[in-house]
């Protein structure tokens, strides 16, 4: 965030507010390492550990995975409103979001605990943070550049 701020003399200085580094740091990033930790420690993805009655006299078991998967959703909606912003610090947004999504392939191809399907939905939401990141900061721009015209 731009604020404008006066000096001593009078002028007007353009003072860009700083983001903490932490903010640059993509939100799936946190269920990944969940899930890293989880596996290493050989727990059961699948099996229920919250049964939760229901109205209609029907038991839904959420799973470990299934609450992964959520807290992945979630976290996704929250990667994607990051990148509606614009500047230098989307640039590297986007590259801890490829890093993330890379790092994922790389698990899935070669750890065999990553060979589930939740794990490989958490990689398509890394791979959909990434590519919604790019188009989001693409149309963005573009609707910047046309707003603004030729100078």
């Amino acid at each position: 965030m731009v604020t404008m701020e006066p000096t001593p003399e009078g002028r007007s200085v353009r003072r860009r507010e700083r983001r903490s580094w932490m903010a640059a740091v993509p939100l799936l990033v946190i269920p990944l390492l969940a899930y890293v930790a989880f596996a290493g420690a050989g727990a059961d993805f699948g099996a229920s550990r919250f049964p939760i009655a229901l109205p209609s006299g029907g038991t839904w078991q959420l799973t470990l995975g299934d609450i992964l998967l959520a807290v992945g959703l979630c976290l996704l909606f929250f990667e994607i409103l990051k990148a509606t912003r614009t500047g230098g610090a989307s640039v590297v947004d986007h590259a801890f979001s490829m890093m993330v999504f890379v790092a994922c392939l790389i698990l899935f191809l070669i750890w065999d605990r990553a060979a589930t399907s939740t794990f490989f939905l958490l990689m398509l939401m890394a791979m959909i943070d990434v590519i919604a990141g790019f188009a989001v900061t693409i149309n963005a721009a573009r609707r910047d550049h046309s707003v603004g015209g030729p100078a």
